[in-house]
């Protein structure tokens, strides 16, 4: 396209002999499958769930090839499985995220794992994590719903299986978080906001196209709880209000890091610290060990603290300190 004000010195004194071109419409087939941020998200998630697909496979010969094994129905996870079950995944979801940064032309950043305030981001939602459980924990053992037993390590013990199992759920968290927080939901937020754009002309289309997915996949994060023994309705409705509350900590800071600090802290404080269930999940190696008393409704049972009703609050106070503690980003 020739510029008019940076024409030729030897064009025609009549000006130039070509004009700019007019755009050339769009093809029906490249309306189909491109907008105006690149590929439409209803054909990225397809995409993305067929890499994630094609991985399974992959991921399964990698974990027998290493001997990880599922434990049985009811027996307690062992820190080689704790460790490498989750960081295995974490990689994979990881690598068909960048994979489909570069089909979408967008830095992956954009999908929760950005480095600007990451340690400071991580480091309080690791400290809010544990400090909200012990709350927990403390209310159930000073209402009678909760017994101390013994303690079951000591000495070297204690400071080397923390450390593992610190490990261990922080590869938790960031598969959890980057796995329905990540890619999944931006791009799925991403669509919904086009939609709700069209539809109504709203300039609030980007917070409905989140806050829409947000509760789409925190409901999908609840149920997804649902095949661990021991998991009750409470439980599996705290699982489906925290992904709403780590949603919240996405919008207010733009990045995963504070969730994936208070996901990690919150369930080594339940496993490791206090030795009850989590999620009806129980491990090897941990501190002490305790159990609950009274209905279940109040107590958690086998569910664990996130089975009690008293978790209801708890959550809901750690949306105030979101609220308060985690400015919004622009």
């Amino acid at each position: 396209m020739n510029d008019p004000i940076n024409a030729p010195t030897n064009e025609p004194l009549g000006g130039p002999t070509n004009l700019p071109s007019q755009a050339q419409p769009r093809s029906v087939l490249h309306k189909i499958f491109i907008c105006g941020d690149g590929l439409r998200a209803g054909w990225s998630l397809l995409v993305f769930f067929g890499l994630m697909a094609g991985s399974s496979k992959g991921l399964n010969v990698i974990l027998h090839a290493l001997h990880v094994v599922p434990p049985k129905p009811g027996a307690e996870i062992s820190p080689g499985f704790g460790i490498v079950g989750e960081f295995v995944p974490f990689l994979i979801t990881l690598l068909v995220a960048w994979i489909m940064s570069r089909i979408e032309k967008r830095p992956s950043s954009v999908y929760g794992l950005s480095l600007e305030r990451a340690a400071p981001n991580f480091f309080v939602g690791l400290g809010w994590g544990v400090a909200f459980l012990s709350l927990l924990v403390l209310i159930l053992w000073k209402s009678g719903l909760l017994v101390f037993d013994r303690e079951l390590l000591f000495g070297g013990e204690v400071l080397g299986y923390a450390m593992i199992w610190l490990v261990g759920f922080l590869c938790v968290g960031l598969l959890e978080e980057y796995l329905t927080r990540g890619y999944l939901l931006f791009t799925l937020a991403r669509g919904l906001a086009g939609i709700y754009g069209w539809l109504f002309k709203t300039r609030q289309s980007k917070a409905l196209g989140f806050w829409t997915a947000a509760a789409v996949l925190s409901v999908l994060f609840g149920l997804g709880h649902g095949n661990n023994p021991g998991e009750s309705p409470i439980g599996l409705l705290a699982a489906g209000l925290a992904g709403l509350v780590f949603c919240l900590s996405l919008w207010r800071t733009g990045s995963l890091w504070w969730a994936i600090g208070f996901h990690t802290s919150w369930d080594w404080a339940q496993s490791f610290l206090y030795g009850v269930a989590d999620s009806g999940l129980m491990i090897q190696h941990h501190l002490i060990a305790t159990h609950p008393l009274g209905k279940p409704l109040l107590s958690g049972g086998t569910t664990g603290p996130e089975g009690s009703v008293f978790v209801l609050p708890v959550l809901a106070l750690v949306s105030v300190v979101i609220i308060f503690t985690l400015p919004r980003q622009s």
